[in-house]
């Protein structure tokens, strides 16, 4: 007998947060009530999903089957 076949996998995914945004205000000399000038916060991580020509069987999934993007960075004065 070879190996153990397996065809049906189930996982779970995430994407990544986005990061939090920044509350700040820039003053300077020559502006009297400067302004705004806080930075968004950055996209969180993409998922993708890529064939691999190699692999004939969904067994890896059975161990590993969640997977999460990393989140965004957050956002700078």
């Amino acid at each position: 007998m070879a190996g153990e076949f397996f065809d049906r996998a189930q996982i779970h995914i995430a994407a990544g947060n986005g990061g939090d945004g920044s509350a700040s205000l820039r003053r300077e000399a020559h502006v009297p009530r400067g302004g705004p000038d806080g930075g968004d916060g950055g996209r969180g991580g993409h998922i993708y999903f890529v064939a691999d020509k190699h692999l004939n069987t969904l067994l890896p999934f059975r161990e590993k089957n969640r997977f999460k993007a990393p989140p965004g960075g957050n956002g700078g004065g």
